[in-house]
């Protein structure tokens, strides 16, 4: 008792010309762009406004600690 795939489920509402198949293809091409976008945004490095901020505070630090150990002679 084999019943084929085609007789049980009708692939053809998944053809690009049907409702399901275009939502398809659309979900598709939205999900590359999203993938493509994250690569692009992680291949670029750009840092966050807090993450700069941290930064320049840590060697803001670095030169305190640097003026501490080595004081200007007069």
């Amino acid at each position: 008792m084999l019943i084929s795939l085609n007789k049980a489920i009708d692939v053809k509402i998944f053809s690009p010309n049907e409702p399901i198949g275009i939502s398809i293809l659309f979900l598709g091409l939205l999900f590359t762009s999203m993938i493509l976008y994250i690569i692009y945004a992680v291949s670029i490095n750009k840092e966050s406004l807090e993450d700069k901020k941290i930064r320049t505070k840590k060697e803001y630090m670095q030169q305190e600690k640097i003026r501490k150990l080595f004081p200007k002679k007069k």
